[in-house]
Order: structure tokens, then sequence, then C-alpha cells
């Protein structure tokens, strides 16, 4: 083995570490580390990828099989970046309106950034946000209950899908593990696709704030599809061909930290049509 293939394979080796923690690389941010081009990456990914060591997708790779890494492993994931989706996210929910917070990393960041003294009330079935939640006292807690799921950090057995099935939140604001503009919204995990179809469909509108390396990137379970009810709020570096493309189906799109294109007001229940 020649000085160039030892360094491309100790390189892949690390990626492949670095999938098997995060469960999700971005070429970028791996051309930065090991001080090469994202040519070289993305050469390096599609090889681990005909090895069946990962999933191409837009802007980097997934661990092969599209496996969920535990929500507790991703709160820590790029959070600076979650921080800012998330402050974006919370300035478009308005006051007195009842949310449905869905599992997942960037909800709890949003979770952080509920304005103070909305009069909200917060539906959710992930311990961590209601533990995020609970100490407030400028809103209402709703907690659905039943068997955490280890991978999805939340409740979404039969027990918890009985107590959704009772409640109609003006906002349902969802967590996703991919979306395309041709399939949109999706997850990993099966019964957790379930659960968000069901609190999507139990919600008045929905919103999702999704990180740039989900999208262009289908996960296994179809949750819902693109339609005028929906809200996206997305990261400034999204690519710009690609929100073109979103733009042209008539959605609701919030680029966060840069978007005077369209400027949009926060969802309140008046904005249902009749």
């Amino acid at each position: 083995m020649s000085k160039i293939d030892h360094f491309v394979s100790e390189r892949q080796t690390l990626i492949f570490t670095e999938l098997q923690n995060k469960g999700r690389v971005l070429a970028q941010d791996l051309a930065q580390a090991f001080d090469v081009s994202e040519d070289t990456i993305r050469r390096d990914l599609r090889d681990m990828a005909a090895r069946g060591l990962c999933e191409r997708v837009y802007g980097g790779a997934l661990i092969s099989g599209g496996n969920t890494v535990p929500l507790s492993h991703r709160v820590a994931d790029r959070r600076d970046r979650k921080d800012a989706l998330g402050r974006a996210a919370a300035s478009r929910i308005a006051s007195g309106i009842t949310i449905f917070l869905d599992a997942g990393s960037t909800n709890l960041a949003i979770a952080r950034h509920l304005p103070e003294s909305a009069k909200l009330t917060v539906i959710t079935n992930t311990p961590i946000i209601a533990s995020e939640l609970s100490g407030r006292s400028d809103l209402e807690l709703i907690v659905i209950g039943g068997r955490i799921d280890p991978a999805v950090g939340a409740a979404i057995d039969t027990t918890a899908i009985s107590q959704l099935q009772e409640m109609r939140p003006d906002l349902c604001i969802l967590g996703v593990c991919g979306m395309t503009t041709d399939g949109g919204l999706s997850a990993d995990i099966y019964q957790d696709a379930i659960f968000k179809r069901l609190a999507c469909k139990a919600s008045a509108r929905t919103l999702a704030a999704i990180t740039s390396e989900k999208l262009g990137a289908g996960a296994a379970f179809h949750v819902a599809p693109l339609s005028p009810d929906l809200t996206l709020v997305l990261e400034g570096d999204a690519e710009e061909a690609f929100v073109r493309d979103l733009r042209r189906q008539k959605l609701d799109i919030h680029v966060a930290g840069l978007d005077p294109r369209t400027p949009s007001q926060p969802y309140s229940p008046k904005d249902q049509p009749a």
C-alpha cells in the first residue's frame, strides 16, 4: 500500500468513526477538519458508499441504513447552528396559541427560545424538552406519556398516540430526519413516522426547522407532503437552487438570518383559512 493510500484509508476510518458517533457528516466540516478539499472528501464518501459504509446525501453522508442517533447524542452536535435556527423558528410563533413540540435536537433549541410572556400552551412527548420548559411560569406545559423510545428520545407508543388523538394544537413543530422536494418530510424510524403523521393531522398547521444537511436527503419513512399549511425554517447556507424549488411550490419559507425577500409574520390561528 502506498503512502497516499495509507492516508486515504486512515481518513476514511476517522470519517466512519464520526458517522458512528453522530449518524451524519457534512463534507464542508470534514474538509476543514482534515485540511483537504471538499472534492477529496466527496471522493472518500463515494468510495465509502460503494462499500456500504454510508449513504450519500446532499452536502455529506448518513450512516448506512439511515439509523437514528439517540437524541441524547444529537443535542450537543452543531449546537450553535441549531440554536440560531431555533431562535428563528421561535420568532414565528404568535402569542396565545397551543403548540405541539415534537422530538428533536433543533426542537429543543426552539423550546429554549420560546418568547416569554407569550401565554403559550405547549404539548410535548419529549422528556428533555419538558424538562427545559418545566420551570417556566409564563406557559402551560402538557406532557404526553408512554414508553420512551431510546433512539427517538420521546414517547411514540400506543399510549402516546391515544393521548395525542385527544388534542388539537394550533401548530405542530415537527422534527424531521430528511426532506426532498418531491417526497416531502420523512423520518428514520417507522413508529416515529406514524406518530409524526398523526401530530401533523391533529394540528391546524405544521412548522419544521431543518438543518441544511437534511435538505435533499429522504429518510426511510414518509411523514408529510410539502403543502400550503407547512412553514419551513431553513439555515442561511441552504442551497439556493433547492430553496428556489421550494418557493415554486408556494410554501411559507423563512431562511434564518437572511430572508428580507419574504418577510413573514408569526403564525396564529386566525391565519388558518376558513
